[in-house]
């Protein structure tokens, strides 16, 4: 079995490289589709994320 401070270098090392490799995205406000049901409360309105991904892999 491995001593404690090389599992955690070894995790270390991998959120390294996950994060290296994220991707960034973009929020963008968008108006509600007509047809869709009105929101139950205000804070609701403001509600909702589109993402685009122009990573292209």
């Amino acid at each position: 079995m491995l001593p404690g401070f090389i599992i955690d270098q070894i995790r270390q090392r991998e959120e390294e490289e996950r994060s290296k490799h994220e991707v960034l995205r973009i929020e963008l406000p968008l108006p509600a589709p007509e047809g869709s049901q009105a929101p139950e409360r205000e804070d609701d309105a403001k509600r909702g994320v589109l993402i685009i991904d122009l990573g292209g892999r």
